[in-house]
């Protein structure tokens, strides 16, 4: 079991957004504009030869963009992606839905921005069971949301953290990193990591290491939320 005890220690944790068989995962990311929860589910697909299909309604791509060929290979994506943009939130989960019927998909990833209220409970448990009667992993991204009920198996809050050092050039930036929140899952304790994407691995499983934040996790109690020594 991974625990938070090891204090920068790096850890070999397989698979740290999906749970070793097809789910919805939430990828939560409060501001606007932060690459962060794109770039980990990204780093999590995977090389296949089996389409994406990548679902964004306006809101979503007027806030944060589309997506860009050369970064999209920084993450060895080489897949293609069939990109479909509708006017309306509600359009999204439709989309995903129905893209989750089709066998010959590596994965189908949904982007919405804001809380709106069609994203219930009742619609992101439609999803949910789509993906594991499917057998096919759904994502979905909802930037500037504080992380409104959810019956997705897997829920993530990530933000993007200053770049490592470069090694060769000290005003270049050298690798990405992430704060990566596991805040709720079915079948994993929660925990708060440092991601660090190596571009080197060949295997998804192992392309983000990642670092325990024990200084900074919270603590559960009941029902109420108690901010560790940090005061965050």
């Amino acid at each position: 079991m991974i625990t938070d005890s090891s204090y920068g220690q790096i850890l070999p944790f397989p698979q740290p957004v999906t749970f070793g068989r097809p789910a919805l995962t939430d990828v939560l990311c409060a501001k606007t504009g932060d690459a962060g929860a794109i770039s980990i589910v990204l780093a999590e697909l995977g090389q296949s030869d089996q389409p994406i299909v990548w679902v964004q309604d306006y809101p979503a791509r007027r806030e944060n963009g589309q997506l860009y060929a050369a970064g999209l290979r920084s993450f060895q994506v080489t897949q293609p992606i069939l990109r479909i943009t509708v006017s309306h939130p509600r359009d999204v989960l439709w989309a995903m839905e129905e893209a989750a019927t089709c066998a010959g998909l590596s994965a189908v990833i949904g982007e919405v921005h804001g809380a709106p209220n069609v994203l219930s409970f009742t619609a992101t448990k439609r999803l949910a069971m789509r993906a594991e009667v499917s057998g096919i992993p759904l994502y979905l991204i909802r930037s500037g949301d504080p992380g409104v009920l959810s019956a997705a198996r897997a829920r993530w809050r990530v933000a993007s953290l200053p770049s490592q050092p470069n090694p060769h050039d000290p005003n270049a930036p050298g690798k990405a990193q992430w704060d990566l929140d596991l805040f709720r899952a079915r079948g994993r304790e929660p925990g708060r990591w440092v991601a660090q994407y190596d571009t080197q691995a060949t295997r998804a499983a192992d392309r983000l290491g990642l670092v325990p934040r024990s200084d900074l996790r919270a603590l559960e109690t009941g029902d109420q939320r108690v901010s560790d020594r940090t005061g965050q």
